[in-house]
């Protein structure tokens, strides 16, 4: 087990690898950052600089799944390792509810934080609160999920959804040879992770004709809704009707290969899954031997946030958006014309650790049930 960070000098990307993967993998500049068609600003953020140790205030959606629950542990870490400069770290959680979290940043407010740390729960929502909290004149960076309005943060930290919805689907259309009837299975609706990575997959499947996108259904991030909802899709077109699920996650995509086993499709039989994230998708895939692609939302930017935090209350300049690696994982033969593995499923998969494990944590020798560490008062 390693844990790799790179920061590049100016700033402007990280790259993580999983603490969890044996092989090294792809550690270069994050290719969502050299891929991106646009332009990304670096900020002048000496107007937010300041005497430590500060007050951040954390404003989290929620840790309604196994991936904001390591998520929310990376931002602990992240803390842990800045102890030095941040005196007190206040915390929230409005449970998927957004009414709540714009009422939790108010009140965050009013305890005078010197920045506001954001995962929101939906974009359209949060995007007013954010926006009047930067005219406060409290810095605003966001995390994992982000608003509308570039006005409405300093800096917004992502492994880029584009990326990993067109990465994945490619690697569908083309493990498909260009042709099939594919069911799409992504997350949760109206947040912006989820949003984002079904517009992209679109994209890329409206390239391929002879594609076509039989259902789309949301699952919330949630493999028994991933299975029950497949298992209906199942049941009305026939498991041998079905050429491909597109998974934005592991955590439905597991529930997705579920609901063939339990149609009694098993082996190399399963149509071909993406999505990564939760091990017990990787663990399914090396398992029974089907084609995959798993790629992890790596929750590691929630260390990457923090740090990109301090940087701002110390004035330093910060990229508009702060790009972490993720690793593409293949299993064995399944590479296509496009898509390479960084990582083959067999080096990255933990098949002597639980099905729930999230990877790519950041965490040296994580593990989610007896994790601990130190924090401010």
């Amino acid at each position: 087990m390693f844990t790799k960070i790179t920061k590049i000098m100016f700033g402007a990307a990280i790259a993580l690898t999983p603490a969890l993967a044996i092989a090294e993998g792809y550690d270069g500049l994050p290719r969502t950052f050299l891929w991106n068609p646009n332009f990304n600003e670096v900020i002048d953020t000496s107007e937010y600089a300041g005497e430590g140790p500060f007050t951040i205030g954390f404003s989290n959606a929620s840790q309604g799944d196994g991936w904001l629950g390591t998520f929310y542990h990376s931002i602990q870490y992240g803390v842990s390792q800045n102890l030095n400069k941040i005196g007190k770290f206040i915390v929230t959680d409005a449970n998927g509810d957004p009414t709540k979290q714009i009422s939790d940043i108010q009140d965050l407010l009013e305890q005078e934080i010197d920045l506001l740390l954001v995962n929101p729960a939906t974009a359209d929502a949060l995007d007013p609160i954010l926006g009047r909290t930067m005219r406060r004149g409290v810095p605003v960076v966001t995390v994992a999920r982000r608003v509308d309005s570039d006005s409405s943060f300093v800096s917004f930290v992502t492994a880029s959804d584009t990326a990993l919805a067109r990465m994945s689907a490619t690697w569908m259309a083309e493990s498909l040879n260009g042709e099939g009837r594919i069911v799409l299975l992504p997350g949760l609706a109206g947040a912006s992770p989820a949003e984002m990575r079904l517009q992209a997959a679109k994209e890329v499947f409206a390239q391929f004709p002879d594609i076509q996108i039989i259902d789309t259904q949301y699952t919330g991030w949630s493999p028994a809704n991933g299975r029950q909802i497949m298992a209906a899709i199942i049941q009305r077109e026939g498991a041998n009707n079905i050429d491909g699920v597109w998974a934005d996650s592991g955590l439905q995509g597991s529930g997705s290969v579920e609901a063939f086993i339990g149609a009694g499709v098993t082996g190399v039989d399963i149509p071909p899954h993406t999505g990564g994230d939760l091990n017990g998708m990787y663990q399914l895939a090396q398992e029974h031997g089907f084609p995959f692609a798993g790629i992890d939302y790596t929750p590691s930017i929630g260390a990457a946030a923090v740090n990109l935090a301090v940087d701002v209350l110390e004035g330093t300049p910060v990229p508009q958006r702060l790009d972490v690696n993720f690793q593409v994982v293949i299993s064995k033969g399944d590479e296509t014309r496009s898509i390479s593995a960084d990582v083959p499923l067999l080096d990255y998969v933990a098949m002597d650790q639980p099905s729930e494990l999230i990877m790519g944590s950041g965490i040296p020798n994580y593990d989610p049930t007896n994790f601990s560490v130190k924090l401010p008062n």
